[in-house]
């Protein structure tokens, strides 16, 4: 093609007509749903970034531009205040609403359209998952948007509602080169100061998280006939020679790799006046294992008593990577325990 720009003339007519506000509705929706699911974007600050108006701002703005496809005139003065509908029939003024009341119910109404789409959703074998969700709010916001725009070409040109960003900007650079004083000047620079340290303020949030509590789950479980992993129906009989499984769970929150180590033993331990004595001590098992950051490991340990006797402690200390030559207790990183009667066979 001779004109470098004649490529727009490939785009339909109706989408080249399509007000810069509702193109921008489309762009930011389009942008939002590349940043959830591509894989290396979904992961960066950019999915929070373009996910909060997507759900805040967008649907709302969308069904508020199909509601009033008319422009509005500003807020009236005082005087204009006592001014009947007729006598504002007769002057033009318009019947839409503001740029402020716009964006004011904008948000109102995201924040009650895109709960009722999750309790819709919730009613639906799809569930609210997150492609459920991103297929919910995107066809609405691009279905109020086609509605909006379809009801804005009915209207005449001068009543359509238009964002008259060109007029914001030449206001704004009116208001920084050439304030109508001093005072006007400091006041101008100062917001802008505060503008970018907002968001700054913003973005470092986002970008940098701050992290959580750094810790470790340690717990026991055992497996149900149907293969269910549950925090019960623990072994405590035992026969000396009788071995029965305990499945041991970590959990890794440290926010690193951790290589861990985890020693049960078979503990004769005395309980007197609130303080608790080995008087023998058995070592049963022993492994390593890593984990990554985030993640859980499971494995089921073999337990086989040695000796009779009740209320014996099976104790699972759990280490973060070598444990000391005489572990215990006391110096386990995590530690948990079953109490056990083992008897002798008959």
């Amino acid at each position: 093609m001779a004109g470098g720009s004649d490529w727009w003339l490939l785009v339909p007519g109706r989408l080249r007509r399509l007000p810069a506000d509702l193109t921008a509705v489309v762009l930011l929706t389009a942008i939002t749903l590349l940043a959830v699911i591509t894989p290396g974007i979904r992961e960066t600050p950019l999915r929070v970034v373009f996910g909060l108006p997507f759900v805040l701002f967008l649907p709302g703005y969308a069904l508020v531009a199909a509601l009033f496809p008319e422009a509005g005139d500003p807020p009236a003065s005082t005087d204009d205040k006592e001014a009947t509908a007729d006598e504002a029939a007769e002057t033009g003024e318009k019947e839409g609403i503001d740029g402020i009341e716009r964006v004011a119910l904008s948000f109102g109404l995201s924040i009650a359209v895109v709960p009722l789409l999750g309790l819709i959703l919730n009613f639906t074998p799809f569930g609210i998952r997150l492609a459920p969700i991103l297929v919910a709010i995107s066809g609405f916001t691009i279905a109020m948007t086609a509605i909006a725009a379809r009801r804005r070409w009915q209207l005449a040109p001068d009543d359509q509602f238009s964002v008259p960003y060109k007029n914001w900007l030449q206001t704004a650079r009116a208001e920084l080169t050439s304030p109508d004083s001093r005072l006007d000047g400091a006041l101008n620079v100062l917001m802008v100061i505060s503008i970018l340290l907002a968001v700054s303020s913003v973005a470092y949030a986002v970008t940098v998280p701050k992290q959580g509590e750094a810790f470790t789950e340690h717990y026991l479980l055992t497996e149900q006939e149907n293969g269910t992993l549950v925090a019960d129906d623990y072994p405590t009989e035992f026969e000396v020679g009788e071995t029965r499984p305990v499945i041991v769970g970590i959990g890794n929150h440290e926010h690193q790799d951790v290589q861990y180590s985890l020693v049960v033993e078979l503990q004769d331990v005395q309980v007197e006046n609130n303080s608790t004595t080995v008087l023998d001590e058995t070592e049963l098992e022993r492994f390593q294992t890593q984990v990554a950051a985030g993640d859980t490991h499971h494995r089921q340990i073999n337990i086989t008593p040695d000796r009779a006797g009740t209320r014996l402690r099976l104790a699972f200390l759990l280490y973060k990577d070598t444990p000391p030559a005489d572990p215990t207790v006391e110096n386990a990183y995590r530690e948990t325990h079953l109490w056990i009667n083992v008897s002798n066979p008959e």
